[in-house]
């Protein structure tokens, strides 16, 4: 169960930082209730390095995180690490290890609580357009936006 909180002043909304005294557990746009939760050393450093996010000053991140789900949901996560940063892969690319599985790879990417560090943001529809996203589209939109910018990949607006 959590015990700290930090929350980061974004451009597309407050992010809630949830942790534990070993990892983050929860990053989310999302209200959460963290009345009496202090921060602790976790929950500052993944602040820190969600500031440096968004300032265009770092791509990947370093700290311990944990999140809870099944070994399948698990795997799935770990393979959205594996999309670079200012890129994207579509449903059906992300699933082609285990064609017959895409519904229900495409509903462990649904359910990753860790917001953007696990960028399930990163996932796309087979068409090029933008599907499915708890922070809203418009957020993954403008992380997606973001990162294809500081990345110098593309061009800076998608055509969605």
């Amino acid at each position: 169960m959590e015990k700290y909180s930090s929350v980061v002043k974004s451009p597309i909304g407050d992010i809630i930082i949830l942790a534990d005294d070993n990892a983050v557990n929860v990053i989310t746009f999302g209200a959460r209730d963290v009345e009496g939760l202090q921060e602790n050393s976790i929950s500052q450093l993944a602040a820190n390095e969600l500031t440096q996010y968004f300032e265009g000053n770092l791509q990947a991140f370093s700290f311990p995180m944990a999140q809870e789900g099944t070994e399948f949901q698990k795997e799935i996560w770990q393979n959205l690490l594996k999309i670079p940063y200012g890129e994207t892969t579509s449903y059906a690319k992300f699933s082609a290890h285990k064609p017959l599985a895409i519904r229900a790879i495409a509903a462990a990417n649904g359910r990753n609580n860790i917001a953007i560090v696990v960028p399930c943001h990163r996932v796309i529809g087979s068409d090029g357009k933008l599907v499915g996203y708890a922070g809203e589209l418009w957020r993954k939109k403008w992380l997606l936006q973001h990162e294809r910018e500081v990345a110098q990949k593309g061009q800076t607006e998608l055509k969605f």
